[in-house]
């Protein structure tokens, strides 16, 4: 008996297998597919620290807003999405709306990401599309190397060398964010106070 297979395209695939395994983010980077599993606590920890600085240092009170998990719509080729860990949005980002949940890179100022499995990704494909795309600023907290990254004010579709930050240091949140507000390393690499 013979059994009639229909070839999906990229963008189909994505949303079947981000059916079929709840929890994990799947995106599209360059053409290819990738399906990083949830994180773990430290992960989620780092994330939440962060979140509780910039709301101290007042990002309510400005035109911006901070958003975990929305999808940012990459201009790199036709199926091209990620799904950064934090973003720092401008307030009415909704009205930026693409395509499914995806949100054009004009009204994102930064981007967060916190290193797991799958950190070549952050550190490689992620670090050129979100350049492409024109990302004002582009946060890694590379837990795999022990230091945090800072990409900014990309020219051409390039970041230039990032600011790298160590362990004992601080991290100025770029002024595309519009506040003002230095992060401590170890709390972002660690999740503690």
């Amino acid at each position: 008996m013979a059994v009639l297979q229909q070839e999906l395209t990229l963008g189909e695939a994505a949303d079947q297998l981000a059916r079929a395994l709840p929890g994990h983010r799947v995106e599209i980077l360059q053409g290819r597919l990738t399906v990083t599993p949830p994180p773990d606590g430290s992960h989620g920890l780092s994330l939440t620290k962060l979140c509780r600085a910039l709301e101290r240092a007042g990002i309510a009170e400005s035109d911006a807003e901070w958003v975990q998990g929305v999808g940012l719509w990459l201009p790199t080729l036709p199926s091209d999405f990620a799904i950064p860990d934090l973003s720092i949005v401008d307030e009415d980002f909704r009205d930026a709306h693409v395509t499914k949940n995806y949100y054009a890179p004009n009204v994102f100022r930064m981007v967060a990401e916190v290193t797991s499995s799958n950190w070549s990704d952050d550190l490689g494909p992620k670090v050129e599309c979100y350049a492409q795309a024109g990302i004002p600023a582009y946060l890694i907290v590379d837990r795999k190397h022990d230091e945090v990254l800072l990409y900014q004010d990309p020219a051409d579709g390039k970041y230039p060398d990032p600011v790298r930050c160590k362990r004992g240091q601080t991290v100025p949140v770029p002024e595309s964010v519009g506040i003002s507000l230095d992060l401590a390393v170890d709390t972002l690499l660690d999740g503690d106070d």
